[in-house]
């Protein structure tokens, strides 16, 4: 079974950038035909994809956050990143990753709250 878990800063000041990163277990991230997402979930709102890297490192992100939206891997890890720069605080969020097979969307991380302060 596929465990993911998120870890980073539960505190970002206005214009920083946000750094989170996805640890996973009982899977390779380059394993093929593995994408894995952030998708976050703004106080009293629905969730959000972001972005996605998939198993060949390819990035794609969300048309309204890719000017500030990076996803990098660490392999010898088995690890990926989440960067979003020049937060305000309408960023403010729990962030999930989560893990997609082909068309089959499987687990998720349990979620981190990440506050953005003015």
């Amino acid at each position: 079974q596929v465990q993911l878990q998120e870890s980073g800063p539960g505190l970002v000041n206005v214009s920083q950038t946000l750094s989170l990163t996805c640890t996973v277990s009982g899977a390779s991230i380059t394993t093929d035909l593995h994408y894995w997402n952030w998708i976050r979930q703004p106080p009293g709102k629905g969730l959000e994809w972001m972005g996605v890297i998939n198993y060949d490192g390819d990035t794609y992100y969300s048309p309204s956050l890719k000017s500030r939206t990076s996803i990098s891997r660490d392999t010898s890890k088995n690890q990926f990143t989440l960067h979003l720069s020049s937060v305000t605080p309408e960023d403010t969020a729990v962030y999930y990753c989560q893990q997609r097979t082909g068309a089959i969307w499987g687990s998720w991380g349990q979620g981190t709250l990440v506050t953005v302060s003015s």
